[in-house]
Formats: C-alpha cells, structure tokens, sequence
C-alpha cells in the first residue's frame, strides 16, 4: 500500500524540493498559496493553505479528511523571516511571525491528529533557534517555540506521533529575497541602525547562493524520515552544528562572542 506524506510550502526551496523526492514512491498532498508555482508532478495532489489564516487552516484539514485516514508523514515547511531591531519591530510583525511559523502549524497538525497515530511529524526549524542570532529575534524566537511546543506533544501524546525537529543552517533558497522583500521598510528605515541593516541585507542576498544546496537538504530529511527511530532533533551544515555548540556555553559569553563578531564585521 502506497504511503501518504502531507508537505507544507510545498511551492518553493526545501518544500518543493521535498515534493520531487517523496512523490517517486509516496502518495504526496503539497499545500500551496501561490497557484502560479504549482507544477505537474505524479503522484503529487495540491490544497490550497494560507498560514495567516485559520479559516483555509481548517478547510486545508478537511480536504485531507477527506482524502485518506491515514498520513504516514507530516512535514511543516512553511515559514517566513520577521527580521529587524527588537525595539524598532512592531507588535503586528511580531504577531504575524508567530502566527506563521509556529501556531499555524500546531493548529494543522492539532487537527490532522487522528490520521497520524504511528506516524512521523518533521518540522524545519531553524538553527537560530538555538537564540544568539542579532536582528531576527522573532524569527528565532517563533522556531525556538515550534520546538518546544512540539517537544511537549512528543512526551505527552499516547497515539506514538514521532516529533522531530531538523535544525538547517545556511540554505540556498528564495526565503533570502523574500525576507529581504518583506522587511525592506525596516531594512531601509531604520534610524540608528542603518550600518547593521545593510549589513543584514547584503548578507541575507549573499545567503541565496552561498549556503547548502536545498538538494542536499531535502536528501538528509528524506533519510531522516526513513529511519524507524528518529533523533527527535538534527543539525544540518557546519554553521548549525557550531550554533548548536554555542549554545552550551554561558549566555553572557556567548553575548561576548557575537557582539565582538558583529563589531568585526559591520563597520
């Protein structure tokens, strides 16, 4: 019997690549916002989600409801980057980073519950999770919470949902040029600021050819999702694994660190 894989983002970067791997032996449900970037693969089945809105979270539910009872693995994707000073950003952008790349996949995976005893949950989180990365504290912030909300339902849940959490550095994919384009007012208006905010755009640009081929990426999760007892957590790319080792270090000097980086680098 064919198994299933529901794939969040599925239209771009990890996600799509994600959809090419899985669909030459699983049956594949891809959501999508942007009906233009859907392309025709077999095996493949695309539902329209939109993670600012519950209302297509619960119809996105439904749909699948409606076209299995059973999802081996479920793999959160999706995500977008809030990025900025922490007094300059503003309580909406705050809200809308969350919304999206925490709590709308806990509502759709909350609702997908009874087609997924026995299964795997993966969620791309991200490396600066781990907290010590200036300026995209509410992108930090929302992965470090999707973890440990979905840490405490591994614990809890009585129907064996596997969680696991796969932590990528650097990727080569468009998540760059998107950012860039979603934070350009404060990337450009940023009193105060100015030298580290082109700073983070010149980066953020260099990011989209300099880090892992998404290829290499998707192979990795692909593995981890074969495997019959997964770690519940993965580094991927040597600058996860450092930020991973980072971590353990004492907050203030790890502030040290990055602050004497920063000052290194930004001038």
């Amino acid at each position: 019997m064919t198994k299933t894989v529901v794939i969040t983002g599925a239209t771009s970067g990890i996600g799509k690549e994600l959809v090419k791997i899985f669909a030459n032996e699983y049956k594949v449900f891809a959501s999508y916002r942007n009906e233009k970037l859907i392309e025709s693969i077999s095996n493949v089945e695309y539902f329209y989600m939109d993670m600012t809105d519950r209302n297509s979270i619960v119809d996105a539910v439904e749909f699948l409801k409606s076209k299995t009872n059973k999802i081996d693995i479920l793999i959160n994707v999706a995500g977008c980057v809030v990025a900025g000073p922490m007094e300059l950003i503003d309580g909406d952008s705050l809200r809308e980073q969350f919304e999206v790349n925490t709590f709308s996949h806990f509502d759709f995976t909350q609702g997908l519950i009874p087609l997924l005893e026995n299964s795997k949950v993966i969620n791309i989180s991200s490396m600066s999770s781990f907290g010590h990365f200036p300026f995209i504290g509410p992108y930090g912030a929302s992965k470090r919470a999707l973890d440990i909300l979905f840490n405490a339902f591994a614990l809890e849940n009585h129907k064996n949902i596997q969680i696991i959490s796969i932590k990528p550095g650097v990727i080569s994919t468009p998540l760059w040029q998107k950012s860039v384009d979603k934070n350009e007012k404060t990337l450009t208006n940023c009193s105060g600021y100015e030298k580290e905010m082109e700073f983070m755009k010149a980066n953020a640009l260099k990011n989209t050819d300099r880090g892992l081929a998404v290829e290499k990426v998707a192979k990795f999760i692909y593995k981890v999702a074969q495997k019959k007892n997964p770690k519940s957590s993965y580094t991927v790319g040597k600058d996860a694994k450092f930020a991973q080792i980072l971590s353990l270090l004492p907050q203030d000097l790890v502030n040290k660190l990055v602050k004497f980086g920063m000052r290194a680098r930004i001038k």
